[in-house]
């Protein structure tokens, strides 16, 4: 057999590289049920009029198809009816209606799961990846201080990751959607979709763009003032405020963003900030009130690594509607581009903290008594997989970044282990020691600005 040509688009992870997913889909999921999230997983598959609701993505549905059709006519013209859901979200809202009376709402779900999605690869975009999403569902009618509370809970999950600063950047499509209709825009839509091709096209490009959905010069000076507008504080409002413009809508949209901003407030710090950002729009039409982006300081090339908002009729069997509002993270758009430039790695490639040494093959079954007595208190061993001269089986370990070599003790002897990046090594009794906690677990290695590598500070459990 020929060696196979990788598929792009489909990342494939080293052992090290997994760990570091793992890592951080542990640690997300354990921020995640702290605030009371429920974990939830559905389906890969959904039914075509589903995934094909969000119209500007049909190019980019994988349709499920089996090669040849089968006897049964009806289950292959069923089977041609499926495709692989390319977002968390669209699967979500099928699961809550067809489990509305089982569920207690309002409803918190996460769901750290894969999702596919046809489109051109390149570094951040991908054809399978895994994402993170939490959201918060009700019946009826979503109070807004759960757009704080999700906000809150994303920005405390990322937070505790080992990845460079990262920003939450908050709107609210009420606020720009009441800044257009004060200003007089005949067609706020087109303005919105305008403003929210800023972080594509230069200002002068936006600003014909403007023109053409019908505003004049000075209300295109107003909405690009407006886009301009940042701020980590409730302060963005005076300044919204200045502009002149008036409406009903404008002043709802200015006190559910201050609500969001200051609600974060202590949340902010050197590693992540919520930043109120009023050039943020997305284009998605079902966004009703806040919207949100996740970005990562020093790598603007990937544009957004995750985002969401509230969406007030996303869920609806025609009686009832279910509004929600998330947040999507996207572990694999922003891991895989880290650990491919060496800024995140693991320590160690296996689990094990301990390689007991072989002195000779009919001292097998003594290693193996002493790997299991040191497994059964929890420390990950394994045994050396041939009996080498001692050197080899201390390069296998130090390949494999294992910290500890483990000698069993002959004729009497105490039993010694060795730390092999110090070389201490001491007399030990399998059955008490232990090593230190940071050595107990692979740890997640990240390269910071100034060049050097520091563990992970969040406890590895």
């Amino acid at each position: 057999m020929s060696k196979p040509t990788p598929l792009s688009g489909f990342p494939e992870l080293l052992p090290a590289q997994r760990f570091v997913e793992q890592h951080v889909s542990d640690s997300l999921r354990r921020s995640f049920e702290l605030h009371g999230f429920a974990s939830l997983e559905t389906r890969a598959v959904e039914p075509m009029d589903q995934l094909l609701r969000k119209g500007e993505t049909s190019k980019e549905v994988y349709v499920l198809r089996r090669l040849q059709a089968g006897d049964d006519d009806a289950a292959t013209t069923a089977d041609s009816g499926m495709g692989l859901h390319f977002d968390l979200t669209v699967p979500f809202a099928r699961y809550v209606l067809e489990n509305a009376g089982k569920l207690e709402f309002p409803f918190r779900r996460y769901q750290i799961q894969k999702a596919w999605r046809g489109e051109r690869p390149q570094e951040g975009r991908y054809r399978e990846f895994t994402q993170a999403d939490i959201d918060v569902v009700m019946r009826d009618e979503l109070p807004f201080h759960f757009d704080v509370e999700v906000a809150r809970v994303m920005a405390e999950a990322l937070s505790a990751l080992p990845l460079p600063p990262m920003r939450l950047r908050v709107n609210n499509r009420r606020l720009i959607e009441g800044f257009y209709r004060g200003l007089g825009a005949t067609d706020p839509a087109a303005v919105i979709t305008a403003i929210d091709k800023l972080d594509k096209l230069p200002a002068d490009a936006v600003a014909g763009l403007l023109r053409e959905a019908g505003l004049d010069d000075e209300q295109t000076r107003l909405c690009l003032a407006l886009a301009e507008i940042e701020s980590t504080d409730g302060s963005f409002a005076e300044r919204v405020r200045g502009l002149g413009v008036e409406h009903e809508l404008l002043d709802q949209g200015i006190d559910e963003l201050t609500q969001v901003v200051e609600g974060c407030a202590s949340v902010n710090g050197d590693r992540f900030q919520v930043v109120a950002s009023l050039s943020l729009a997305r284009g998605l039409d079902y966004y009703t009130g806040t919207v949100f982006e996740i970005f990562m300081d020093g790598f603007e090339n990937l544009k957004s690594v995750g985002g969401g908002g509230r969406y007030d009729a996303l869920a609806s069997d025609g009686r009832t509607t279910y509004p929600g509002v998330g947040i999507s993270f996207g572990i694999s758009r922003t891991l895989v581009p880290l650990m491919s430039r060496g800024l995140l790695s693991a320590d160690r490639s296996v689990p094990s903290a301990v390689l007991v040494a072989l002195a000779d093959e009919e001292s097998r079954d003594a290693s193996n008594r002493v790997a299991q007595r040191l497994r059964a208190r929890g420390v990950p061993t394994e045994v050396a997989a041939a009996p080498q001269r001692f050197g080899k089986q201390i390069r296998y370990a130090e390949r494999r970044g294992i910290p500890y070599v483990w000698f069993p003790g002959v004729d009497g002897a105490a039993d010694q282990v060795k730390d092999i990046r110090s070389g201490d090594q001491r007399d030990a009794d399998a059955d008490a020691w232990t090593p230190p906690a940071d050595d107990l677990r692979p740890r997640v290695l990240s390269t910071g600005t100034t060049g050097t590598t520091t563990p992970s500070t969040e406890e590895q459990q």
